[in-house]
């Protein structure tokens, strides 16, 4: 058929294309014979025509099917072709992955560990191999609950390391994945634990909103459980708010504070947006205060070269779910520890991004005039997310600021 009056073939041949490309499509076609071009036809009409050409998924869904399929029953030509087309197809690494995952429960250990290792290879050859995660015992990631309730989940890693214990607290609607990076590189020297705040992650949730001295509570009982303290509290935005009160309410477990793209207080025209954004996701779900989130929570540069990125932490927030959102919700927007913060007596380190909108440097400064000795570090290029953005210069400020600690 000519190229204006495609028929089933070309169609089929065109969605193969898109999803094997032209090279593997190519070989196939031209090599096919008397004996075997009837089969290609049927192929290429009833299989890439017919059923993946239907509107019913996605084809990043369709892709992930077929590498469960051709992963349950041995398939691994056919798992390792799919595979390396998925990845040139754009679907994201830590997506293959969770299909993977997913297949180890259903299609068994074996093969999920030849799948594993296929995959691995197709990555390795794509030049995606993601960084070695070695389960060596000062790299290993332990995972657990507190005891007291509610039930917080916490990450601990690092733990034979010499340096002074972190604590790294996330923003609103986020989990402690949004330290990942850090917290590995931290590790190597010093014992890391994260948490997931209360209805975020894998942390149990309260019934009616928060306030911030709940959250501080939290967080006390958390350092406690752990043992390790005095600790550096390591906070951003929600994060940092919760880590104010701690030094302010409970002194003694912290021997200094990193306080992140944050602040002591909202003026009247902040509340009222916390006021409206708390209404909008009573009204309409969390979807698009999400999508609000993720545009001030990065430059538009950023957002337009980490795509993927940018989609997970929305994902992230969407997890967390309205009720659990706008427990915290409330906390956030009531915050108020400005006429309080001098008396926070630990060494402080306060970190913004100067292009943050939602926490602007301003109030970075507010924060660091009010605590005697606080350093202010701003970032350049960076909004509210400023350890994603630039994350190498805010390692750079911790470490510098850790390294001045007194004994």
């Amino acid at each position: 058929m000519s190229n204006d009056r495609p028929d089933d073939f070309d169609r089929g041949v065109a969605m193969r294309r898109a999803m094997l490309g032209d090279a593997w499509v190519d070989q196939s076609l031209d090599q096919a014979t008397a004996f075997n071009a009837e089969f290609q036809d049927l192929v290429t009409r009833h299989a890439w025509h017919d059923i993946w050409g239907r509107p019913g998924l996605d084809s990043t869904t369709r892709r992930l099917l077929v590498l469960g399929m051709t992963m349950g029953q041995a398939r691994w030509e056919e798992f390792e072709l799919h595979c390396k087309a998925a990845v040139r197809g754009g679907v994201p690494p830590e997506t293959i992955k969770e299909a993977l995952m997913q297949g180890a429960i259903y299609c068994g250990v074996p093969a999920a560990n030849t799948a594993f290792k296929l995959a691995t290879k197709v990555l390795r050859e794509e030049g995606l191999l993601p960084p070695l995660a070695p389960l060596s015992v000062n790299v290993r990631v332990a995972t657990h609950h507190t005891f007291s309730l509610p039930q917080l989940k916490v990450a601990v890693q690092g733990m034979a390391s010499p340096g002074v214990p972190i604590v790294m607290s996330h923003g609103l609607g986020l989990d402690m994945h949004m330290w990942d990076a850090l917290a590995a590189q931290m590790a190597l020297a010093h014992p890391v634990l994260r948490y997931d705040g209360r209805g975020h992650g894998g942390s149990a949730a309260t019934v009616g909103p928060s306030t911030m001295n709940d959250l501080v509570d939290d967080a006390a009982r958390l350092v406690r459980e752990w043992g390790r303290g005095p600790v550096v509290w390591l906070g951003l935005s929600l994060g940092g708010m919760v880590g104010q009160g701690l030094a302010i309410r409970y002194p003694a477990l912290v021997k200094a504070l990193v306080l992140a793209n944050t602040t002591a207080r909202y003026p009247d025209a902040g509340r009222a947006l916390w006021a409206e954004r708390v209404a909008s996701v009573e009204r309409d779900g969390l979807a698009a205060t999400a999508d609000a989130a993720v545009e001030r929570w990065f430059t538009p540069a950023f957002r337009a070269a980490n795509a993927v990125v940018v989609a997970g932490f929305r994902d992230t927030v969407l997890r967390t779910g309205a009720a659990a959102y706008l427990a915290s919700a409330h906390a956030v927007a009531g915050v108020d520890w400005l006429d309080q913060l001098a008396s926070i007596a630990c060494p402080t380190l306060v970190i913004a991004g100067s292009a943050d909108t939602g926490t602007p440097v301003a109030m970075a400064q507010a924060i660091a005039e009010r605590i005697e000795g606080a350093e202010l570090a701003v970032l350049p290029d960076a909004a509210h997310l400023s350890v994603t953005e630039q994350p190498v210069l805010f390692e750079q400020h911790l470490r510098r600021f850790l390294a001045r600690l007194p004994g």
